[in-house]
């Protein structure tokens, strides 16, 4: 069995768990979506590989990096997953795009059900930018970190939102 590190940073939208397996990033969540530490991971904040996720990251909230081509990745999932998470990673910096436009994008507009459940259950949040996926009618819906993270994202990325339907606080979506 591999061992797995772990790692935490603070950023403009809380805190971030980093997880790796000593070679490529496997994880990165927002406070919501974080659980406790698995008692087999590994505390490791000095890795090698969490300080160049941090460098990058400090430099995406400054608005300095639009790109995270350099940081390698390994998330675990299944080829429909990966295939999705790919797609995601096509969408660039500052745009959005629907479910049925990644279902599409795949040649499989009939799966955008099993998109949405692929785009929930994406392991690395921000670079694998999944806040950048819309409602096909505009709205905003569920992000991991909170939808109010989603709209501070691409806020961030100068984002144009203003065919987006964002709910008010309180308000279901």
């Amino acid at each position: 069995m591999t061992a797995l590190f772990y790692a935490y940073m603070d950023s403009p939208i809380g805190r971030l768990l980093m997880l790796s397996d000593g070679e490529n990033l496997t994880n990165l969540d927002c406070e919501l979506e974080q659980t406790t530490p698995n008692p087999n991971w590994i505390l490791r904040e000095d890795l090698p590989l969490f300080e160049k996720v941090r460098c990058a990251l400090r430099r995406y909230f400054n608005g300095e990096l639009e790109s995270f081509s350099d940081i390698p990745l390994s998330p675990k999932g299944t080829a429909f997953q990966q295939a999705i998470w790919t797609a995601l990673r096509q969408i660039p910096y500052g745009k959005t795009a629907s479910y049925g436009g990644l279902a599409e994008s795949i040649n499989n507009p009939k799966a955008v059900r099993a998109v949405g459940g692929a785009v929930g259950s994406n392991p690395i949040s921000i670079i694998i930018p999944c806040h950048r996926v819309v409602g096909t009618n505009g709205s905003l819906t569920g992000y991991g970190g909170g939808i109010d993270k989603k709209i501070s994202l691409l806020n961030l990325e100068h984002a144009d939102m203003s065919h987006l339907f964002i709910p008010k606080k309180g308000t279901a979506l």
